[in-house]
């Protein structure tokens, strides 16, 4: 669950930080005063994308850390071990955004990627914000709801792959088959190049090889002359160690520093007869041939010139003649590759069938589910009369695809014995953000994410039904911990944990603070919820009562 959040110099905030329970935290305040700003703030950290004017005027950065308790987050714990990050029993997200428009973000104290905070994001923390019931209104959206609620993702990512790697297998095929004089004028160009490369028949290490023997054979004059110079001065250094050693070579020498000189010489001397040898060696190995050399310079010229028009350096020859060959011996192969791709997309399209079938049944069965749920749900929000249904629209195409053989649609029908028709074309803006909201209920009771975050999804509703949505939040609290930004007395009243968002303003500066109320500051904003700017003592003693209850 969500632990606490630090937050610097964001927006209208300089300083703010605050720790969360488990439960249902409601969050309050003046309209303007900033109540949704903390959860822009988090949804920073979860991998939203970053403004510069988020910065607060006058600073240079903002910073927000949010940490979280894995406790109950097996999932995300694993994530984190598969990528070094896990340091312990909480996860910190931190985001950092400049003045000049740059932002890092961070996972556990370590630089990540805006896809990896949301990924992980996804894991920690659901957030559903005032205008999610208008992405209800899209398909996609609408699909992804029940899919969620089926939990058969596995079952979705195998149709999906099975899908891709079919559409993916035609459009080579489409390739092979729709591109022949293409196929025609690559192959004689490849034909030519690889015989090119036949041809040079460049082995392995020629070029390492061909450098130090042309470096050899330029320099054969100078080496030869230097040998001979420090072969001559080796012996003539034999000559003096020989001479030393006789002359130590005596009973009358029997100190063991003579004795410790003589071993030395006898090294020495050992030393200058094996460097003799080696140098000797050197010298044989030696030639002055400039027909040789001349042999050697043309070979490599002819290996720098090829490898220039190629546009590759000298060292990938080898890489490229074996790349070309594979290219050519592919596109001379195009028919049996034809064959084979016709053959694959048979296996693909029978694993995707099966697949797809199995996707549907899942799916329907979950529609029912759902259907009932949220229709019971919905009857508590002054909806009996609704009518809510999830169809499954065959697609026209029989090509496989990505999301399954159907399209999910949500139909609704708000009047009795009217039709069901699509959410957009029936629903008012009060009853959709009610649909939406027992849709959430009912998905976010089988969810496996232990955190949700209500930003005003109760907007449109008021009276006694604000008390149901009221009720229906607090006993989403009992498994999960709820955040729930509200402008509802009703609503207010079930939090287990109330904070008050208040906005303050000088000459210098507007700031925005947030604080958690004990039982006597509860009741004063409840009633200033009920009463607005006048809180008389039937106002106080409402708020007492709502409380009680």
């Amino acid at each position: 669950m969500l632990a606490h959040i630090s937050i610097s110099n964001y927006t209208i905030v300089s300083s703010l930080e605050m720790e969360f329970s488990a439960g249902m935290t409601v969050i309050t305040g003046e309209t303007g005063a900033g109540k949704s700003i903390m959860l822009d703030a988090l949804g920073l950290c979860l991998g939203d994308r970053a403004d510069s004017k988020a910065v607060r005027h006058g600073c240079q950065r903002a910073e927000i850390i949010a940490g979280f308790a894995l406790a109950e987050l097996p999932q995300a714990r694993a994530w984190l071990h598969d990528r070094d990050l896990h340091t312990g029993d909480e996860c910190l997200l931190r985001r950092v955004i400049t003045v000049d428009g740059r932002s890092r973000a961070y996972i556990n104290g370590s630089v990540s990627t805006l896809q990896d905070c949301a990924e992980l994001g996804a894991m920690l923390i659901d957030i559903h914000s005032q205008h999610a019931h208008q992405s209800l209104l899209r398909k996609p959206m609408q699909r992804d709801i029940l899919d969620a609620y089926a939990a058969h993702k596995p079952l979705t990512q195998t149709v999906e792959q099975c899908a891709s790697d079919w559409l993916r297998k035609r459009r080579e095929l489409e390739l092979l088959a729709g591109a022949k004089d293409e196929h025609t004028s690559r192959t004689q160009l490849l034909a030519y190049q690889v015989e090119e490369l036949d041809t040079l028949d460049m082995q392995d290490n020629e070029l390492q090889t061909g450098e130090r023997e042309l470096k050899l054979l330029a320099n054969a004059e100078e080496i030869l002359h230097g040998a001979h110079q420090a072969l001559e001065l080796c012996e003539n250094q034999d000559s003096g160690v020989n001479q030393a050693l006789n002359l130590l070579d005596s009973d009358v020498h029997a100190t063991q520093n003579a004795t410790e000189a003589r071993e030395l010489l006898k090294s020495a001397a050992i030393a200058l007869s094996e460097a003799r040898s080696e140098i000797q060696q050197h010298i044989d190995s030696v030639e002055i041939d400039p027909e040789r050399l001349a042999e050697v310079q043309r070979r490599l010229e002819s290996i720098y010139d090829i490898a220039r028009k190629h546009r590759v350096v000298p060292e990938r020859l080898a890489d490229l003649h074996q790349a070309l060959k594979a290219e050519l011996k592919e596109l001379a192969d195009g028919g049996q590759r034809i064959e084979e791709l016709q053959q694959q997309m048979e296996v693909l399209s029978a694993n995707y069938i099966t697949a797809a079938a199995r996707l549907t049944k899942q799916r329907r069965s979950a529609t029912k589910k759902l259907v009932k749920a949220a229709t019971k749900v919905l009857s508590t929000l002054a909806m009996e009369q609704c009518q809510f249904e999830i169809a499954l629209v065959p697609l026209k195409s029989d090509d496989p695809h990505p999301h399954g053989s159907e399209e999910v649609e949500f139909l609704i029908s708000t009047n009795p014995g009217a039709p069901t028709r699509p959410l957009g074309k029936i629903a008012s803006g009060g009853e959709l953000s009610r649909i939406s909201l027992a849709i959430q209920v009912v998905t976010a009771n089988t969810g496996t994410v232990p955190s949700m975050v209500f930003d005003e999804v109760d907007v449109g509703i008021g009276g006694a039904v604000a008390e149901v949505v009221g009720k229906l939040l607090r006993t989403l609290a009992e498994r999960a911990q709820v955040l729930c930004v509200t402008h509802l007395a009703q609503v207010a009243a079930q939090g287990n944990q109330h904070l008050q968002v208040t906005k303050s303003s000088s000459d210098q500066a507007v700031e925005t603070t947030l604080r958690r109320l004990k039982k006597e500051q509860k009741v004063q904003e409840i009633a200033r919820m009920i009463g607005g700017v006048k809180i008389t003592k039937q106002t106080l003693a409402h708020a007492r009562e709502m409380l009680e209850n």
